[in-house]
């Protein structure tokens, strides 16, 4: 019995070991890491000719060849009956697909501050009005909303900024961009589109001078900024009778503020 009992253990050891998992996963094809594969962040790799843009639109092309690759060897397999390396292309597209990825380019950072939105493009306009869209589709609840559709609008919006940065409707598409990152907790990015919204157009109809002040004070705790952005709001945003609330929260603060400097 105790013989039995210890070849039985055995078996558990070889089984946890292996591994529980099916026949064929190809964990022996799995690629190796060698040291000279492996790219943490102690890597030196000279980029000092290429621009941001360039290595983010590279590594957007290298993102969709491999894509690309994958989905081939999928057909392939599918086509000649391998389902055993099909399986594995298949878990490989999977991961790829549900990875998360970045879009590393903020749109004002593209075409910079010192902008005059003047012209009526109908093509900036359609892209605006499908920010509207798909932002409209998410739903009004903040809880429930269709994140999804935030990201998809926030595409557009970026668009709108990326492709047609002459047309009257980046400011719009800025100050629209923003208030989805203040709802992604992305403080700093809405900080930007905000303040791009105010500086491509200082009649901006939009209370985007409020906002950014509001994000530096309560998410960024950048008092002295603040203070100042709310001082500005009130001169000229609240102007408007429509943001009569932003004018008092805005009053409010500047009090409880300039409290704080002077303890």
């Amino acid at each position: 019995m105790a013989r039995i009992a210890c070849t039985g253990l055995l078996i558990v050891l070889l089984s946890v070991f292996v591994g529980c998992g099916s026949v064929d996963e190809g964990r022996g094809q799995l690629l190796p890491q060698s040291p000279t594969q492996r790219y943490g962040p102690g890597a030196v790799i000279n980029v000092a000719d290429k621009s941001e843009v360039d290595l983010v639109e590279e590594m957007a092309v290298s993102r969709q060849a491999y894509r690309q690759g994958l989905q081939l060897l999928v057909g392939y397999y599918t086509r000649t009956g391998n389902n055993m390396k099909l399986r594995w292309a298949e878990r490989e597209l999977n991961a790829l697909n549900t990875m998360p990825k970045y879009n590393y380019i903020v749109g004002p950072e593209i075409i910079g501050r010192n902008l005059r939105p003047t012209a009526s493009i109908p093509a900036a306009d359609d892209l605006f009005f499908e920010g509207e869209a798909f932002e409209k589709k998410a739903g009004p609840l903040p809880p429930f909303k269709d994140q999804n559709s935030l990201r998809l609008a926030l595409q557009s919006y970026n668009q709108v900024i990326k492709v047609h940065p002459t047309s009257d409707k980046i400011d719009d598409a800025a100050y629209k961009a923003g208030v989805i990152y203040e709802y992604f907790q992305d403080y700093s990015i809405a900080l930007l589109y905000y303040q791009s919204a105010f500086q491509w157009d200082p009649d901006t109809i939009h209370p985007a001078r409020f906002r950014a002040a509001r994000v530096l004070d309560k998410n960024l705790h950048r008092n002295a900024e603040a203070l100042k952005l709310y001082q500005e709001a009130v001169k000229t945003e609240g102007r408007f009778d429509k943001y009569r609330e932003w004018k008092e929260y805005a009053e409010r603060r500047i009090r409880e503020l300039q409290k704080l400097d002077e303890q």
